[in-house]
């Protein structure tokens, strides 16, 4: 854990600036850094950029672990790379997922900086590799589809969940959640049920093969039968199909 004033010294400069820091950059990043109150940045977690260990590692950002008096908090920084200039879109698009109770919850977004809930658990597929329990399973998945039909509800695309194996934690609690919003969109057609159905249900490999080996196989022909009604009207009548034909 770093203080917020010492993180000039190296090697942090280039996880603040990530990949390449300037002085000007650093100096500018730090002064917005002391906008959201964080007192110091935990670097941990099973990702690294430059060998110090970060949350996570894209290529838009570098999340690591922020302190508030106290409290722990995700902590996402934009790359200086970025095809982007802000993080503002990101933080209302999961300002609007939190609105149907979806994702971790927003704190406070710059420029550079997005500050939300911190989620302590396992990605997904680490998380089925270790939980084995049929009913336990069910209950994981089954709530990641109903969260999945919330942001269909309110007209918000994900548009990572047909590859989402970083895209959904499961807490020390087994609730699970969605997470990654910046290329979410209220401009596209919401697919966030059949994205995700296709992932853990339906693919054949990956996520799904666990799944499978977990709760049986699936009858691919019945999921993709129900998504495509679903599909057509977004009713939770249609909805309860899915879930019958994915998880019964």
């Amino acid at each position: 854990m770093v203080l917020t004033e010492n993180l000039r010294e190296k090697p942090y400069p280039s996880i603040i600036c990530y990949p390449k820091a300037s002085e000007t950059e650093l100096q500018n990043r730090l002064a917005e850094l002391k906008t959201h109150a964080i007192k110091a940045v935990e670097f941990a977690g099973k990702t690294s950029a430059f060998n110090v260990p970060v949350l996570g590692k894209g290529f838009v950002g570098v999340v690591v672990i922020a302190h508030l008096n106290g409290q722990k908090a995700a902590l996402k920084i934009r790359r200086v790379d970025a095809d982007r200039l802000g993080l503002q879109h990101e933080a209302e698009m999961l300002a609007k997922a939190n609105s149907v109770g979806v994702g971790p919850k927003f704190m406070s977004v710059s420029t550079n900086f997005l500050l939300m809930q911190f989620i302590d658990g396992d990605l997904l597929p680490c998380w089925l590799e270790t939980h084995k329990e049929k009913a336990h399973v069910r209950g994981v998945l089954s709530e990641v589809v109903e969260q999945c039909w919330r942001l269909d509800a309110v007209g918000l695309d994900h548009g990572e969940l047909s590859k989402a194996p970083k895209h959904i934690i499961v807490n020390n609690e087994q609730k699970p959640f969605i997470v990654d919003f910046e290329t979410a969109s209220i401009n596209r057609k919401p697919s966030n049920v059949t994205s995700v159905c296709q992932f853990l249900f339906t693919s054949g490999y990956g996520v799904s093969r666990v799944v499978a080996e977990t709760l049986g196989e699936r009858n691919s022909a019945e999921i993709i039968r129900a998504l495509r009604i679903y599909k057509s009207q977004k009713t939770r009548e249609n909805l309860d199909r899915v879930l019958q034909a994915c998880l019964s």
